[in-house]
C-alpha cells in the first residue's frame, strides 16, 4: 500500500467521523479538511465495501496526462512558480494533439507532479474576480492598459505595452501589444482592431483618466486629446471616465490585465510586435476566450456568439498606407 492510498483511507474515515460523531455539515467538513464539498459528499455516500472497491483501483489506473509528464516536470523545474492554468495553456500551445480536458483535471495532475518531484509552488494562483454585476448584452466594454518586462529572444529585456478591451456581458477579450507606450493615435487604432475582432461596437466604453485620452479634468469636465476627441465624434459609443484602480467601475478589465500578465505573458519570450500579437490572438482563441470564466462559469466565446448581434454595426474608418501604416479617415 502506497502513501496515497494510506492518506485516502485516513481521509475517508475522518470524513465519516466528522459527519457521524461530530455532526459537522458537509461544507464544514470540506472547509476543515481543505476539500471540495462534492468530494466530501461522494465519500459520505459510499459504504465501506464501496470505498474498498474504489481504493483497489487507485494506482492501477493510468493518467490521461502521463504522456505529457516529462514536459510538465521540465517546465515546472525551470519555472516552479507557474500556475496550473499557465501549464494548461502551454500544453495546448506546444502539443497540437493535446486533448480537451477540464482545468481541474490539469490542476490535479500538476499538484500530483509537484508532490512526486518535490517542486513546491511559491506564488499564489491566478484567479479572476469581479465586483460588478452583469450588464445587458452589447451595453458596455471596459478598456485598460498594461505593461510588463519580458526576456527577448536575443537574451536581453524588453518592456511590452498592451491595450486590453473586454465586453462586460460575455467577458470576451481582446489584447494588442506594442514595444513602446501607447499614444492617442495608436490607442485609437487599437480600438478599431478590437471592434473588428468583436465584429461590433458596444454602446459605452469605460476608461481610466489616462493621458492617452484626456488632457485634463475639472470637476467632471474632461478635455479630450485632439485625436481621441475626433475619433469619438466618428464613432457611436459613449466614453465614460473613472478614477484609476476603481474596481466598482472597471474592475473586470483590471482583472483581465492581471490575467494577461499571469497567464499569456508568463515566461513568454519577446521577439517582435508582429510575433507577440500573432501569439496573443492564438492564446485568445484557445484559452483567453475559450476557458470557462471563474465568476460567470460560462465560456466567453460562447457568450459572445449571443452578444455579438446586440453590438452596434462596425464599419472600418481606416485606410491602409503602405508607407505610414494606418491613418484615421477624416
Amino acid at each position: 500500500m502506497d502513501k496515497k492510498q494510506k492518506d485516502l483511507i485516513i481521509m475517508y474515515y475522518e470524513i465519516k467521523r466528522f459527519r457521524e460523531v461530530e455532526k459537522f455539515s458537509i461544507q464544514r467538513i470540506a472547509d476543515y479538511l481543505g476539500l471540495n464539498f462534492r468530494t466530501v459528499r461522494k465519500y459520505l455516500s459510499m459504504t465501506d465495501q464501496e470505498f474498498e472497491a474504489c481504493l483497489s483501483t487507485q494506482g492501477s489506473r493510468p493518467y490521461v496526462m502521463d504522456q505529457y509528464k516529462t514536459f510538465v516536470v521540465n517546465y515546472l523545474g525551470e519555472y516552479p512558480d507557474t500556475p496550473a492554468s499557465v501549464v494548461h495553456d502551454k500544453l495546448k500551445e506546444c502539443f497540437c494533439d493535446f486533448p480537451q480536458l477540464d482545468p481541474k483535471t490539469v490542476y490535479n495532475y500538476v499538484v500530483k507532479v509537484r508532490g512526486e518531484f518535490n517542486i513546491p509552488k511559491v506564488t499564489r494562483s491566478d484567479r479572476q474576480y469581479t465586483a460588478v454585476p452583469d450588464l445587458p448584452m452589447g451595453q458596455q466594454a471596459q478598456v485598460d492598459f498594461g505593461m510588463k518586462r519580458l526576456r527577448t529572444s536575443k537574451g536581453g529585456w524588453q518592456t511590452v505595452y498592451f491595450f486590453a478591451m473586454l465586453l462586460c456581458h460575455s467577458r470576451q477579450k481582446f489584447v494588442l501589444f506594442r514595444d513602446e507606450p501607447f499614444t492617442s493615435q495608436s490607442a485609437v487604432e487599437a480600438h478599431e482592431k478590437a471592434f473588428s475582432f468583436f465584429q461590433g461596437i458596444p454602446r459605452e466604453i469605460v476608461y481610466d483618466q489616462d493621458v492617452v485620452f484626456i488632457h485634463s479634468e475639472n470637476k467632471g469636465d474632461y478635455k479630450l486629446t485632439d485625436v481621441f476627441g475626433s475619433y469619438l465624434a466618428s464613432r457611436p459609443f459613449k466614453a465614460v471616465f473613472c478614477h484609476a484602480a476603481d474596481p466598482e467601475s472597471k474592475g473586470k478589465v483590471e482583472n483581465v490585465v492581471k490575467y494577461i500578465k499571469q497567464n499569456f505573458l508568463y515566461n513568454r519570450i519577446f521577439t517582435d510586435n508582429e510575433t507577440i500579437n500573432t501569439e496573443a490572438i492564438a492564446w485568445l482563441n484557445r484559452t483567453g476566450n475559450m476557458m470557462k470564466h471563474n465568476t460567470t462559469c460560462r465560456v466567453p466565446y460562447t457568450e459572445w456568439c449571443n452578444e455579438q448581434k446586440y453590438l452596434l454595426a462596425y464599419h472600418p474608418i481606416f485606410s491602409t498606407d503602405g508607407r505610414n501604416g494606418h491613418k484615421v479617415l477624416k
